[in-house]
């Protein structure tokens, strides 16, 4: 019995205290990006509509309407994506920037596109043609199949978009005040124009 009455005053009294000194919580930790400068490069995807597509030459001036197009994708190697000789083939995109304050930036860019006409596709012809062909003729709007031996019509090596922008950035984490350390990892919102 003795016993119980000197354990009970200690079990409660040791509730009562700390094993360690409270602090203050941690502050959230800010970067300051003004005066960063960032490079980015990477590989894209093109989808485009439909064009209409002019030509003008000594003997034709034509033009095809709704013109269907694709990107061409490099087959992946190792050799062609990532040897610096051989790494602007595959469609690209290279973008440096300098940040002129935390949530503001300013960019430049160079977009490396490919641009294929769909062979064999139905359209509509207007203009002549008088070369000497078998499609010589005048048109207005004309249903035309775009055949192989009339027109293969590729733009790979020098569609280029150069562009720069501003754009605005915001840090999700804190806006929706999620504490993390943003020297580790940020998630950021951006708009923009260019």
């Amino acid at each position: 019995m003795k016993l119980n009455r000197l354990i009970l005053p200690l079990i409660f009294l040791s509730s009562f205290t700390y094993a360690q000194e409270q602090t203050e919580p941690i502050k959230d930790l800010k970067i300051s990006n003004k005066g960063r400068v960032y490079i980015f490069w990477g590989w894209n995807r093109g989808w485009y509509s439909t064009s209409d597509i002019r030509f003008r030459g000594d003997d034709y001036d034509f033009m095809l309407s709704n013109v269907h197009a694709n990107d061409r994708q490099s087959p992946f190697s190792f050799g062609l994506y990532f040897n610096p000789g051989t790494i602007t083939i595959p469609q690209t995109n290279l973008r440096i920037g300098y940040f002129i304050s935390d949530k503001v930036d300013l960019s430049v860019g160079v977009d490396h596109m490919k641009y294929v006409m769909v062979a064999n596709q139905s359209t509509e012809i207007t203009g002549e043609i008088n070369n000497e062909t078998r499609f010589d003729g005048t048109y207005n709007n004309t249903p035309f199949i775009i055949s192989e031996d009339f027109l293969k019509y590729e733009h790979t090596d020098g569609l280029n978009y150069l562009n720069c922008e501003i754009t605005y950035n915001e840090n999700l984490l804190t806006l929706l005040k999620v504490k993390s350390n943003p020297k580790h990892f940020q998630l950021d919102a951006l708009a923009g124009m260019g």
